[in-house]
Parts: C-alpha cells; sequence; structure tokens
C-alpha cells in the first residue's frame, strides 16, 4: 500500500517551486549508509514503495532499512480530452518533494559491498539523480 498522510487542512495543493539546497535531512543519521538526492523534484508514493521492495527484497531480513521522505504534498490531474475550465482536476496521486541533497534511503548491518549494490538497485528506480553517502 503507498504511503499518505491520514489527514490534511487541504485536499489540494499548489505546484510550487524547489528552489536552494536541503538544509535539514541531508546528513545520514540512522544507518551507516544512505542514498542522496543530486537533483530536485517530487517522489510519488508509488515510487517510494517500489524503492522499498527492491531493497527489501536484496537484503532479506538482515539489515535494516529506513525511508527517510513522505509524501505529503497531492498532485491534482484534469481527465485527458477535457475543455478548458471546470476548475482544478483531482488528486491523483502524492508525492514527496526532494531538494538536492535530501537523505532518501538509509541502510544499516549490511557491509560497505551489499549496500553499494542495494543503493544502485534504489537508484533505478529514482527518477531523480541519486549518490550513495557513507555516514559521518
Amino acid at each position: 500500500m503507498a504511503l499518505m498522510p491520514k489527514r490534511v487542512k487541504h485536499r489540494k495543493s499548489q505546484r510550487g517551486r524547489i528552489r536552494g539546497n536541503a538544509t535539514r535531512g541531508n546528513r545520514v543519521v540512522f544507518g551507516e549508509y544512505g542514498l542522496q538526492a543530486e537533483q530536485g523534484g517530487w517522489l510519488s508514493a508509488q515510487t517510494i514503495e517500489a524503492g522499498r521492495i527492491a531493497a527489501q527484497q536484496y537484503i532479506r531480513g538482515e539489515g535494516k532499512l529506513y525511508i527517510r521522505v513522505f509524501p505529503q504534498k497531492s498532485v491534482t490531474s484534469i481527465p485527458l480530452e477535457t475543455r478548458m475550465g471546470k476548475g482544478k482536476g483531482e488528486p491523483e496521486y502524492w508525492a514527496a518533494v526532494i531538494k538536492p541533497g535530501t537523505i532518501l534511503y538509509e541502510l544499516s548491518g549490511v557491509g560497505e559491498a551489499a549496500a553499494k549494490l542495494c543503493l544502485a538497485r534504489l537508484a533505478h528506480k529514482m527518477p531523480v539523480r541519486v549518490r550513495m553517502v557513507k555516514r559521518g
């Protein structure tokens, strides 16, 4: 099941603009290795879940995976072949806003070689450019 907020103040949100680098959530704190975004963008709840499944299948119970992002932004869209007007579309999916430097996932309890392979599998699923970082 994809992540989404339990309740929100407003159902629909404006698109906004991603400016600057991440000042929070930009260092590895829970695990030994992390996956850091090098670009800004939106990460859908489905993409976050796909990354979680790919990592869990690889580490197979040894080690722990931490997900450091949560989708809090509703992204709306209007159905195809609809005329102009009639207001803003309905929320279609939930997305996490990613700034450059944000840590997306963290791994602990595995060796460096295994972490590198696991995070490489995760990187293939991501719509933004990412890199592996170590703690400290």
